[in-house]
């Protein structure tokens, strides 16, 4: 949520900051901003809306300078507008500061600094910050930062720059992410790795607690009391293509395309075909603590959480130990019961969901074993994680995550195998069978794909539509409620996922010849479970379109509209019907004239509670 860019350098920042602010514009926003020092003046240009804007204002009234800081606002304290869009100056406008994340204290703060004379000219929590800073100014705006963070109760990640210290951008961290890109004689700051690939492979990623001060010749990291830091360089294997379009229309086409290449990269360096080996160098569990495991917890958010669903299933299935799934901000809240022989599973696309840090250090303070799944190294949460699992889903811009979802679920295959053979509850040759199955996949993706003017046409035929309802049984309720929630997202058709089995108790009520009801008809030994709902759909007039598996005879006498996914076995089906409902979101969408890639109200990256 919101986004923060910086540059300092020998060129003219406004470019640099303009285009890392694009590349941020998934994370979510409603106005956008710049500051920049130029020859002991600060200019600050602001406004409500799209990037497009703030750059249209840029061209009519240019502004310069070598260093600058840019900022995305998502409406949090105060509505949006431009008096309380960023960057926000201090009294005598001679510092500028961007925040991202929420100051809990900011009412006393103003009060308190009101009271001394300050006068503020917005109603945002982040004011405070450039107050309290000017504040303590007194020569230096790195000591006048560390002082002012100190009084700071919430989450927050800060840059400011002032036209007494020109050459230099003071940023602090604690909740929120924020991370240096290392150039040659030029340095960048930025909320988010894609807004720095273009520039630098070369980043490094501030801890809760720390602060930086950066330079065109360098940066020096120390903690909030001013002790040095030492930070290790993290080398970025994104290519900088992989964060543009590449000729797709938008960036969630592109991402529901590059699905089969991302569990490729995704499985290829954890197994061995040959052997049915599974390697997880990154897990740091010993064996004994394999052993030890009596009891999963998965915890996300959002899309994450329906990984989580299906990773209940999975383990239990396979590991034979009680699995349970948990939303993160009920459980850092809720005082779970759990020891040294809980395992804790993480799910993050980006690394820096709030709630999903918060549960991560509630578990860990009650001593049980946690390993994230994410796609972002060196992130908060793999930071803070006993062990990790990256996916290598590469870059994922589009607010609505698909290729990010089916990794995670890929990689929690894998896990579960993967503890399944250390507590030997599955035979060597059952998991080399189920590893065989696995690398199958990309290819069965490709064939869905492929067939893509299928779901064109299902959706020229439903995008009028007011209403959803999609059914799915066993490993196909998550994906049910996925499908529902990519809807939900891109189009603002309401719908929701239910466990078909629950239809009778309350939402059949809904059902006419106006609600399509989507269902996933998978094989498997509910099956016939799942025609018997059909029917009971079709009684009441509703229209049924089906997922269902390629070579069922049954199902086109029964669906309305039937979208056939290849052959695999249960358990990897539920990765293959994905794909068809985030293409049947996707272009009833773009029928619908929606903002696909940025959805309104949403942010890529939630990094508030």
């Amino acid at each position: 949520m919101c986004g923060i860019f910086g540059y300092v350098g020998n060129k003219e920042s406004v470019p640099f900051i303009l285009e890392g602010l694009k590349k941020l514009e998934y994370r979510g926003y409603d106005s956008a901003g710049i500051a920049t020092i130029d020859h002991g003046k600060i200019f600050v240009t602001k406004t409500t809306g799209k990037i497009a804007e703030l750059e249209r204002i840029l061209e009519e009234r240019p502004i310069k300078g070598s260093l600058g800081i840019g900022h995305t606002r998502w409406a949090t304290h105060g509505s949006p507008s431009q008096e309380n869009s960023h960057p926000h100056l201090d009294c005598k406008k001679q510092l500028a500061v961007i925040h991202n994340g929420i100051i809990e204290n900011y009412l006393e703060l103003r009060r308190a600094l009101s009271d001394e004379g300050h006068k503020f000219n917005s109603t945002t929590d982040t004011e405070v910050i450039a107050h309290l800073t000017e504040k303590y100014y007194d020569g230096s705006l790195e000591e006048a930062v560390r002082k002012a963070v100190h009084d700071l109760k919430g989450s927050f990640a800060i840059a400011a720059v002032s036209r007494k210290d020109p050459g230099k951008i003071v940023v602090a961290k604690k909740g929120s992410p924020l991370i240096i890109g290392i150039g040659e004689n030029e340095h960048y700051v930025a909320s988010d790795i894609p807004a720095l690939i273009k520039y630098t492979g070369k980043v490094i990623s501030l801890s809760d607690g720390e602060m930086a001060v950066v330079t065109r010749d360098g940066y020096s990291v120390t903690d909030f009391s001013g002790k040095k830091a030492k930070k290790e360089i993290t080398l970025v294997s994104w290519d900088p293509v992989s964060a543009e379009k590449g000729g797709y229309s938008h960036f969630m086409l592109k991402e529901i395309h590059e699905q089969p290449m991302a569990i490729k990269e995704t499985i290829a360096e954890r197994i061995k075909l040959s052997s049915g080996e599974i390697h997880f160098d990154e897990l740091n569990l010993t064996d004994e603590e394999i052993f030890e495991i009596d009891r999963v917890i998965f915890t996300a958010c959002g899309t994450s959480w329906h990984a989580c669903l299906l990773g209940e299933h999975l383990v239990e299935q396979f590991v034979k130990i009680p699995s349970e799934v948990d939303y993160a901000a009920e459980l850092r809240y809720r005082n779970p019961i759990m020891d040294q022989r809980t395992l804790v599973v993480a799910i993050s696309q980006s690394g820096e969901t709030a709630d999903t840090l918060g549960a991560i250090w509630e578990a860990k303070a009650r001593n049980a074993k946690v390993i994230s799944i994410c796609n972002v190294a060196g992130s908060s949460i793999a930071r803070e994680s006993h062990g990790v699992i990256y996916t290598h889903a590469g870059p994922e811009i589009g607010v609505a995550s698909t290729k990010a979802f089916t990794t995670q679920v890929t990689v929690i295959y894998l896990l579960s195998l993967y503890l399944a053979r250390m507590r030997n509850t599955m035979s060597e040759a059952d998991v080399k069978k189920r590893i065989e199955d696995l690398v199958e996949l990309p290819h069965k993706l490709e064939e869905i794909l492929e067939k893509q003017e299928e779901i064109v046409g299902i959706s020229s035929r439903y995008f009028k539509t007011a209403n959803a309802l999609y059914l799915g049984r066993g490993k196909g309720f998550p994906i049910a409620l996925e499908g529902a929630l990519k809807l939900k997202e891109v189009s603002y058709i309401h719908a929701e996922g239910y466990p078909a089995a629950e239809m009778k108790h309350g939402p059949i009520a809904l059902i006419d010849k106006n609600m399509p009801v989507i269902v996933l008809a998978l094989k498997g030994r509910r099956y016939q479970k799942i025609l018997g709902n059909i029917e009971e759909v079709k009684a009441r007039g509703g229209k049924v379109i089906a997922i269902a598996t390629v070579g069922d005879s049954l199902i086109r006498e029964k669906a309305d509209e039937v979208f056939f996914i290849p052959d695999t076995t249960e358990s990897l089906s539920a990765i293959l019907a994905a794909v068809p409902l985030q293409l049947l979101a996707y272009h009833i969408a773009v029928k619908r004239g929606c903002h696909v890639d940025q959805p309104r109200n949403l942010a890529k990256s939630v990094t508030v509670e």
